[in-house]
């Protein structure tokens, strides 16, 4: 009996290591996504507040590109659904498709600017949020993918649990991520001076700004 109590003990040790160290395998990945994700997030609330309050940077733009007044607005709103949808627990369905829209708008903007001919800082950028928007994609925890949730409620349903498998749309997580959305809609708005001067100034270094549409 002494032996096999200390076999236990000894299992149980062993077990510790293993358990810690799939712990901290697991936290990566969560920060990495939280990281891109905040990312992604703050450049779609910049980006809708830039389009909303049409810019000289986003009017210069538009009038390289050849793009319509209006788009600015369509583009405004958007961005800001897409980021809050995005960034709230739960809506799996509706999250896949603010993903795919933010793919396909940083990867038209890509195309737009190779389209002119214009340089890696024109396209660049786009191009390295279409990154961290795939990269967020791709990290997203399992409650946040529409196929493990559905896995989930069908194991739920099975085993008489009702509403387990769901520990997203706790209030907690609701807080943190409207939180999260307050704050950066606050920051973009406070530092929009400075970056419609910053932006302006790249707008006449390009050869931009001045421009009409016929």
């Amino acid at each position: 009996m002494q032996t096999k109590t200390t076999d236990s003990r000894q299992h149980a040790t062993d077990q510790k290591p293993a358990t810690t160290a799939q712990t901290e395998g697991n936290r990566i990945p969560l920060l990495a996504f939280w990281f891109t994700t905040t990312v992604v997030v703050f450049e779609l609330i910049a980006g809708s507040a830039w389009n909303l309050l049409t810019i000289d940077w986003i009017e210069a733009q538009f009038d390289h590109l050849g793009y319509s007044d209006y788009f600015a607005y369509i583009l405004g709103v958007c961005h800001f659904g897409a980021a809050v949808v995005i960034v709230v627990p739960g809506f799996q369905m509706i999250k896949e498709w603010a993903y795919a829209g933010v793919f396909f708008m940083w990867s038209g903007a890509v195309v737009s600017h190779l389209a002119l001919g214009d340089g890696l800082v024109s396209w660049g950028p786009p191009l390295m949020f279409l990154a961290f928007a795939v990269a967020s994609w791709a990290l997203r925890p399992a409650d946040r993918r529409l196929q493990e949730i559905r896995l989930r409620r069908d194991r739920s349903a099975d085993a008489g649990r009702g509403r387990a498998g769901r520990p997203e749309t706790r209030p907690r997580a609701w807080a943190v991520s409207i939180g999260l959305v307050v704050v950066l809609s606050a920051v973009s708005l406070l530092t929009l001076p400075a970056a419609e001067d910053i932006t302006g100034e790249w707008a006449v270094e390009r050869g931009w700004a001045g421009g009409h549409r016929p």
